[in-house]
């Protein structure tokens, strides 16, 4: 027998209303969670149509809350959360429009401060390599090449 779970048709849609409750999901989090249900494609299309026109599940909202989550909380730049956004299965369209939860004052102010704060911690090393290291370290961090430059010229 597999491990799937066995519930009936309103637990399962029970137990996925409260999975986006918790937390703003997209559509590819509720699929890859409806794995776990032994369910046929009419229910899980219908439990999908349901979410949707009950606004649990909103691909929008979802995109919102995590790029002002991954930006405010994690510092996260620009280039890395399109990245992820776009493993989950989001248009790069809806990511850019959404980019405007992002105040433009506090990328720049958050940029600054991560420059500062890691340079300041990798001290003791030759200038160009210090800006080496943290031009290397803020890319992965997934802020842009020129804006990261810029910071160091401010």
């Amino acid at each position: 027998m597999s491990d799937k779970k066995l519930f009936t048709f309103e637990e399962t849609k029970q137990k996925l209303v409260n999975y986006c409750v918790y937390q703003d999901r997209c559509h590819a989090e509720v699929e890859q969670k409806m794995r776990e249900f032994v369910l046929i494609p009419e229910a899980k299309e219908e439990i999908l149509l349901y979410l949707m026109r009950e606004n649990y599940l909103n691909e929008e909202r979802f995109v919102r809350s995590y790029i002002r989550g991954k930006f405010y909380i994690k510092h996260w730049g620009k280039n890395k959360i399109k990245m992820h956004l776009k493993q989950k299965g989001i248009t790069e369209k809806l990511t850019d429009k959404c980019f405007d939860e992002i105040d433009p004052d506090d990328y720049e102010k958050t940029l600054r401060r991560l420059i500062e704060n890691y340079s300041d911690k990798i001290s003791g090393m030759q200038d160009y390599k210090k800006k080496s290291k943290t031009i290397t370290y803020l890319m992965g961090r997934g802020y842009e090449y020129d804006l990261i430059t810029q910071g160091f010229e401010t």
